[in-house]
């Protein structure tokens, strides 16, 4: 997660979208929006948020009584870097979010909803993204939109993962462990790790898939 930009995409084929590959195994194409579900989605989300360039925009519902810690940021990521929106009216989540990408001035942006949106509304992000993409000339700086939701089962999206804590299990000289799932993938089959973040010699943060293919 601590490379340069350049070793974060990857093209599996010519008429493929470049894509971030935070993990081995976890790719996610950019230009596009994905879903994150489970109890520990957020950690997720900054985790995907903290390996891409530029500034962050993180759409939350102003009724929501959470919010980031920026103090709790700091591993992942520069907390100055994230930009907190929080529209009072449900039905203007989804569109903070695709004005957002369609503006194509923010890398990552990140949407908590109340509920997985349906075929059409993510059609809409999934445009937005595309429009997006194409005002960059660099593949790295494409928007790429991550919607949260508890338990998942957002319509059409690119992709969903599901990410749950199991600090526990943690090995020593580690600060966390999880559980992750690919449920949904548009090239991929379904897939279980086992995440385990570390800091490195420089200090950085980095996550280590072990037990790969678990059960």
């Amino acid at each position: 997660m601590t490379e340069s930009l350049h070793t974060l995409l990857s093209r599996t084929s010519r008429n493929a979208r470049p894509a971030m590959t935070l993990l081995p195994g976890m790719d996610l194409a950019l230009g596009r929006t994905h879903e994150i579900c489970g109890p520990a989605r957020r950690t997720l989300a900054v985790a995907i948020a903290g390996a891409r360039p530029g500034p962050v925009i993180w759409i939350v519902p102003a009724w929501y009584p959470e919010r980031l810690n920026g103090e709790g940021l700091t591993r992942w990521m520069d907390p100055a870097r994230i930009y907190t929106v929080t529209p009072r009216r449900e039905e203007d989540l989804l569109w903070c979010m695709e004005e957002s990408l369609r503006s194509g001035s923010v890398p990552t942006v990140v949407a908590e909803l109340p509920r997985p949106p349906g075929l059409t509304p993510v059609r809409r992000l999934h445009l937005a993204a595309e429009t997006g993409s194409e005002r960059k000339d660099d593949p790295a700086h494409w928007p790429m939109g991550l919607i949260l939701t508890a338990d998942g089962g957002s319509a059409g999206i690119e992709t969903r993962w599901s990410l749950a804590s199991r600090h526990s299990e943690a090995p020593r000289k580690s600060f966390g462990r999880w559980r992750i799932s690919r449920l949904r993938a548009r090239s991929a089959p379904t897939a279980d790790w086992m995440l385990t973040a570390r800091e490195g010699p420089d200090r950085r943060l980095s996550l280590v898939p072990l037990l790969d293919g678990l059960a």
